[in-house]
This record gives structure tokens, C-alpha cells and sequence, in this order.
């Protein structure tokens, strides 16, 4: 027993694997706008935060300085206020200038001095509790007084205190330091609540950005919706539906070309439709005749002949129905015509002579016309020798048939004028229909010819037109504009 391998070719294909995300597009519009808020707002936190901070210690410093100056001025001048001399010993010149001054909550003044028993102060702050432990510690000012630097930072337990120290020169042998401490904590706390209420007003703007943005979104979003909606609902047969069209944003124009899109479409399956109904219609026949002549067939050699002659005649007349019904099909194409500058001269020679060929008659160039239009030639030719051909089945042989051409006010004018039975005024309409034949004697065609023309004509923002006199013959014109509109030119 064997077993038999799929083929792999026989397997259906899987589809594609799409890139991107199952998240819809509302919410990826809320939640991109949402993320660059959060982004920006927490950069703008951070950012004042920092400022606040900097400002806090900016303060301080500039506090610390103008203390230490205003020291240095008095001890420059300080005098004994009995004896009027310079204070030039650390007790008086500190006593003297700490009565004076008026520190701050979260400041300390303070005076140190060496003495043999060790270190001496005064000090001048306001009734603050860790204020004054800090400024009567001997321990912190011994720290101080021993640092190398003028400033610092010194951590304690009610947060990190900044201190500037300025030595005295008081020519006695001994040192002594003017120091000011200043806490930022409080500061530093005033500014992180600042913040924190930017956080919270960050906050709310948030949850406020989160709800517009989904309602906005819905709004923006409500006619691509539509779109998807109406899109899911077209058939091939039904191409009617619309989406209707409100303001002039990107929105609208995205449903304005999508309406074009279903106009464009309907248009192809008309003209498909159009197509096969016409091929059926038109094909029926000869399929027919060719399909009784073939069962009838017998063994005589000349009805065989014969029969091969009329089913050789009929699948030509096949095949000229089905050219023409390929290029009345490619009408409706941007393509079908090509228009490039031409000398309506040269172009009106050509087309007569080529027409001499079609059959015995009495051909006549009657006027040519002079200057360049631009038009596509082979179309043009196509639709003038399609207008002779029909001259030339309404006509006997020997009759005369005129050729012309003419260019006057940016209009081209090409005509063929023959001699046959003419054409009825009611029938002037219909003969450019598809299928229709003029009830003249001339041997009709599929009837596809003058619609043809017409095509042609249209295709060149033109028109065909018709002049007879019933019994006196017809006159078949093309007026086609010199030069096509500037889009259409542009365009080819």
C-alpha cells in the first residue's frame, strides 16, 4: 500500500501576513495624543521642578553673601559707641553688629571666637527650634570653623543647612568667624507642593485630553467609517450607493474620491455589461447561420464550396463586430485617444487617400484646411474612413463622393458629402446608436460604425454632425476643437 504526497501546488495559499495592529484607529489616535501630552507635561514638571529648585538655592546663596557683605562693611567701620574707637575684639565687634540684625525664620547669625577654654559664640536667630540647636552646637561650629572652604553643606537631622563663614581680622593674635546657616528646607518644600500641584492640574488635563480626543476622534473619524460601511455593502449589482459629502476637509475629499472610485467602477461594469449584451446580441446570428449550415452540410463538392464561403463570410462579419465592440468598449478609456500636434493638411491628404481604396467611386478633395490641431491621427483617420465607408454602402458606383477639411475660430472641421439617398430628420439621433441602420437602400453593417465615430468625436471633446436633404445626398462632419483642454493636453 502507497501512500500519495500532496502536491504543494494543490495546497490553497495562505493570504499574506499584514503588518500593523488589531488596536482601531480611535484608539490609536487617543492613545498617540495622549502619550505626547504625558511626554510633554512630565518634561514641563521636571523642567519647573528644577527651575523652582535652582531658584530656592539662588536665593540662599545670594542671602548668604549679602550677609557675609554687609559683616565685612560694619567690621570695617564699627566703632566702640563710649570710647569711639575701631571695635577690634571679637565679643564687642560681634555683640555690636548681631543687635542690629533681624535674621530670618530658617536663619542664623553667629559670632565664634577662639578661647583658651575652647570656642566662644553669639548668636542671633529667631525662636526656632532647629534653628537654635543647630546654631549653639558647638560640634557643628568646630566643623565649620576647621573646613578650609568659606561655604558648604552640612546635613542635620532637620534637613541640609548652607553656611558661609567670614574671618574677622582683629589684630589681637586670635581668630575668630562671622557665620551665617540658612535652611531650605521649608523653601524646598514650598516648591515641591508647587509642583505637586502641577502634577495634579497635569493630571486632570490629562483625563480631560483623553475625553475630548475620543470624542473628537469619533467625529473626525465618523466618515471613514462611512466609507468602510458603504464599501462592505457595494455588490457588482449595486453600484448605487453614495456616501454623502459634508465640509470640504481631507475627510470629504477622501469621500468624494471614493464616490468618483464607485462612479468609475459602475461606469466599467456598465460598459462590460454593455459589451457582452451587445456581443450576444449582435454574435446570435451568424453563430446561427454558420451552425445551420454546418448540419446541413451534405457530400456534394459545390454545396460544400458554398457552405465554406458563407461560413468564411459570416465569421469575418464576426470578427469585425467583435473589433468594433473592443473599441467602443475602450471608449470610456483616459487612453482611447493620444492627441499630438498634426498639420490638418498633411492629415486630410492621408485620409483621402486612403479612402480611394475602399471602392469605385468618384473620389474629390474639396478643401483642405491649413494650420496645425492637435488630435489623434490614427483615431481621426479611423472615424473618416469609417464615414466613408459609409458613404461609399449608401452609394452606387461611379457616384461622386467629396472629402474636406477646414480650421476656423480653433475649430477643425473634417467631412464627407455623397450623393446617396440621404437621411431622414428622425433618424438623424438614432443612427449613431449601437446596432441602429438607416432605413436607406445601402447595405447595412453590424451598425456599429457611426457609433464609433461618435466615440471618437466625444473622446475628443468634439462632436459629429449630420446635414442632408432626404433624396439628395449627406453631409457626415467631425468638429473637433484645435487644441484639446489644457488638462487633457497636459495629461497625454
Amino acid at each position: 500500500m502507497t501512500t500519495e504526497r500532496a502536491d504543494p501546488a494543490a495546497r490553497p495559499a495562505r493570504p499574506p501576513k499584514r503588518r500593523g495592529t488589531r488596536v482601531p484607529a480611535r484608539a490609536q489616535i487617543m492613545g498617540w495624543l495622549l502619550l505626547v501630552l504625558v511626554v510633554v507635561l512630565l518634561a514641563v514638571i521636571l523642567i519647573v521642578r528644577q527651575f523652582l529648585h535652582n531658584d530656592v538655592n539662588n536665593q540662599v546663596t545670594a542671602s548668604l553673601e549679602q550677609e557675609a557683605r554687609e559683616f565685612v562693611a560694619f567690621a570695617e567701620r564699627g566703632r566702640d559707641p563710649v570710647t569711639l574707637q575701631l571695635l577690634t575684639d571679637a565679643p564687642s565687634l560681634f555683640d555690636s553688629y548681631l543687635k542690629r540684625q533681624y535674621p530670618d525664620r530658617d536663619e542664623a547669625l553667629i559670632g565664634v571666637w577662639e578661647t583658651p577654654a575652647g570656642l566662644a559664640l553669639l548668636s542671633q536667630e529667631q525662636d526656632d527650634t532647629h534653628v537654635k540647636k543647630v546654631a549653639h552646637d558647638r560640634t557643628v561650629l568646630g566643623r565649620i570653623a576647621a573646613a578650609p572652604d568659606h561655604h558648604g553643606v552640612i546635613e542635620t537631622p532637620f534637613g541640609d543647612m548652607r553656611w558661609l563663614k567670614v574671618e574677622a581680622n582683629l589684630g589681637q593674635g586670635g581668630r575668630a568667624w562671622f557665620v551665617i546657616e540658612r535652611f531650605s528646607a521649608d523653601a524646598i518644600a514650598e516648591a515641591d507642593r508647587t509642583v505637586q500641584l502641577l502634577v495634579l492640574v497635569s493630571a486632570l488635563g490629562v483625563v480631560l485630553a483623553a475625553v475630548s480626543s475620543w470624542v473628537v476622534s469619533g467625529l473626525i473619524l465618523a466618515p471613514v467609517r462611512q466609507v468602510r460601511l458603504t464599501a462592505a455593502e457595494i455588490s457588482e449589482h449595486d453600484l448605487t450607493r453614495r456616501i454623502p459629502v459634508e465640509g470640504r476637509d481631507d475627510i470629504a475629499a477622501l469621500a468624494d474620491q471614493f464616490n468618483a472610485m464607485l462612479d468609475r467602477l459602475e461606469d466599467a461594469f456598465r460598459i462590460q455589461r454593455q459589451f457582452v449584451d451587445d456581443a450576444g446580441h449582435e454574435l446570435r446570428t451568424p453563430i446561427t447561420i454558420v451552425r445551420g449550415h454546418l448540419e446541413l452540410l451534405g457530400d456534394d463538392p459545390a454545396e460544400r464550396e458554398e457552405v465554406v464561403r458563407l461560413c468564411t463570410d459570416e465569421l469575418d462579419r464576426m470578427t469585425r463586430i467583435v473589433n468594433d465592440l473592443l473599441v467602443l468598449a475602450k471608449a470610456d478609456r483616459p487612453d482611447f485617444v493620444t492627441p499630438a500636434p498634426v498639420s490638418l493638411a498633411e492629415l486630410t491628404s492621408d485620409i483621402e487617400a486612403k479612402v480611394r481604396s475602399l471602392a469605385d467611386r468618384r473620389w474629390v478633395l474639396a478643401d483642405v484646411g491649413e494650420g496645425e490641431v492637435v488630435v489623434d491621427e490614427q483615431r481621426v483617420t479611423q472615424a473618416m474612413v469609417q464615414l466613408a465607408q459609409n458613404a461609399v454602402q449608401h452609394t452606387a458606383e461611379g457616384s461622386e463622393i467629396r472629402i474636406g477639411s477646414s480650421l476656423v475660430d480653433g475649430v477643425a472641421t473634417l467631412w464627407v458629402t455623397d450623393r446617396g439617398p440621404g437621411v431622414a430628420p428622425e433618424e438623424v439621433e438614432k443612427i449613431f446608436e449601437r446596432f441602429a441602420h438607416g432605413s436607406g437602400p445601402g447595405k447595412g453593417g453590424a451598425g456599429l460604425g457611426l457609433a464609433i465615430v461618435k466615440a471618437i468625436a466625444e473622446a475628443h471633446h468634439g462632436r459629429v454632425r449630420v446635414v442632408s436633404t432626404p433624396g439628395e445626398g449627406a453631409t457626415f462632419g467631425l468638429e473637433l476643437p484645435a487644441k484639446p483642454p489644457h488638462n487633457e493636453e497636459t495629461s497625454g
